[in-house]
């Protein structure tokens, strides 16, 4: 997840990750690419974290809503 924030913020971002916690994990900025904070990146992963339980939600729901159609 912290890649996809990473390059949901910088698209061109070329990193490296070691670590799965974003607080302990180590980022390696490649290739002149501008670091990111931290704070940055949790911000953008709590976007994406509710972006896909958005559509989680709708999933279940638009299934409800064809079975009651049906019916």
């Amino acid at each position: 997840m912290i890649i996809k924030a990473i390059q949901k913020i910088n698209p061109n971002a070329e990193v490296v990750v070691r670590g799965s916690d974003l607080d302990t994990c180590t980022i390696e900025w490649l290739d002149g690419t501008a670091e990111i904070s931290k704070a940055d990146i949790q911000a953008k992963i709590t976007e994406l974290e509710i972006e896909i339980a958005n559509a989680e939600t709708k999933k279940i729901n638009d299934k409800a809503s064809a079975n009651a159609k049906l019916k």
